[in-house]
């Protein structure tokens, strides 16, 4: 298994997802959306986000429209539609589930570790450093 492209396909899976939730707090610009994305490590090449916005919008999940800028051409910025809303939604709805089965299968994978390594498992939350009082 290649680890590294393991990851970029993770990433990946979760680009569009992200892109729509970016829109979604309003107007954005092409360049402040790959900002956010890269510094969240989330996508490190900007020719990926250029068709991904063309495939969006071409599926109805997003617009854009036209701004003047006073420091050059006139710049795009990206809104939802009414069915990129509908859509994040159902996405944001599928990620939870995804995120809390995952969780319960790596947490369950740290217990076990922990069992056969002779350590009483930590459970999620707590912190073992800190003391504990007797009632």
């Amino acid at each position: 298994m290649n680890i590294e492209n393991a990851q970029v396909q993770m990433r990946k899976g979760i680009l569009e997802f992200c892109i729509l939730h970016i829109i979604s707090r309003g107007e954005v610009y092409a360049s402040d959306m790959l900002d956010e994305l890269t510094s969240a490590r989330i996508m490190v090449v900007e020719g990926t986000l250029y068709p991904l916005l063309t495939r969006l919008k071409n599926a109805g999940l997003l617009d854009y429209k036209w701004v003047e800028s006073t420091s050059g051409p006139p710049r795009k910025y990206y809104v939802l539609t009414d069915l990129g809303q509908s859509s994040l939604r159902a996405l944001n709805e599928t990620w939870l589930e995804l995120a809390e089965s995952v969780n319960l299968i790596v947490s369950k994978t740290e217990q076990h570790r922990s069992a056969v390594n002779g350590h009483t498992p930590v459970p999620t939350g707590t912190n073992p450093e800190s003391p504990t009082t007797d009632s």
